[in-house]
């Protein structure tokens, strides 16, 4: 089978088995590593099959009733990760890509680097994390100087900075906020070095966390910077601020926020509780 076979199949996931966009990219993105690497035939760029409908669904967003029940259930570093992403809006991996030198206490601010689209931006740091992250970041930091003792201590850093910087990967300044329990080899250099935590283990503590509360809605992590987002809106906040602050490159994928936040309705009569009022 070729280009033509591939194309059909790929039209026939979105208008018989009515799959999601993503469902039909990934099934593309399968096909072209499957010939290109696999059966070493490409196959050709032109295929354009008819593209699934791209549905988009209003976000999950917690009350602040419901975030402080799901916090009540967390602890430790996970507990502070939550925390961070709630209060400042940033993203799971830019949270656990954050280095010490992002952080600063003085002006309140997070920097995130190279962020989603490879931007840089600020948000906040919340003030009631102050003394917990600074406890945790001093922990770190004796981390690192017993790696440095047993002559490890370097951190990952992308190629350009490294080749700049030649000495930064073993300064404090660039040791992740979030580092792992234990040294590993990196299968790029081939060293031994301490990277950031996994994903997953933020995830499965949220999702525990969820679960003990009895919420009976489908949150995980991201649902924590989607609840941050309409919260700022129901707080009065600039929608082009807080554009900026999520790092969006688009007002309108920020306007999403718009239609799941809470309206002023509370003055507003129910029709059907008004027919059985009269």
């Amino acid at each position: 089978m070729g280009g033509s076979e591939v194309e059909r199949f790929l039209s026939h996931l979105a208008t018989h088995e009515k799959v999601a966009a993503s469902t039909q990219r990934q099934a593309l993105n399968a096909l072209v590593f499957l010939y290109r690497e696999v059966l070493q035939t490409p196959l050709d760029q032109s295929i354009a099959p008819i593209r699934a409908k791209r549905k988009r669904q209003p976000p999950t967003v917690l009350t602040e009733s419901e975030i402080e029940r799901i916090l009540s259930q967390m602890k430790g570093t996970h507990l502070l990760m939550a925390k961070l992403i709630y209060g400042s809006g940033i993203r799971l991996m830019e949270c656990i890509r954050l280095r010490i030198q992002d952080i600063d206490f003085g002006q309140n601010q997070l920097f995130v680097r190279s962020g989603k689209g490879g931007k840089d931006r600020t948000t906040f740091l919340p003030r009631l994390v102050h003394d917990e992250l600074h406890d945790h970041i001093e922990r770190v930091k004796e981390l690192h100087r017993r790696d440095l003792e047993q002559g490890f201590g370097e951190v990952y850093l992308p190629n350009a900075l490294a080749r700049k910087y030649k000495k930064a990967a073993w300064e404090t300044s660039w040791q992740y906020v979030f580092p792992g329990k234990s040294r590993a080899i990196d299968p790029r250099s081939k060293k031994e070095r301490r990277h950031h935590v996994l994903e997953s283990g933020l995830q499965k503590a949220v999702k525990t966390a969820v679960r003990k509360s009895r919420i009976d809605k489908r949150a995980t992590v991201h649902t924590l910077r989607h609840s941050f987002a309409t919260h700022m809106l129901e707080n009065g906040a600039n929608i082009r601020v807080l554009q900026e602050l999520l790092g969006h490159a688009d007002v309108k994928t920020t306007e999403i926020y718009t239609h799941v936040m809470r309206k002023d309705i509370d003055g507003l009569l129910n029709p059907l509780d008004r027919l059985y009022n009269q």
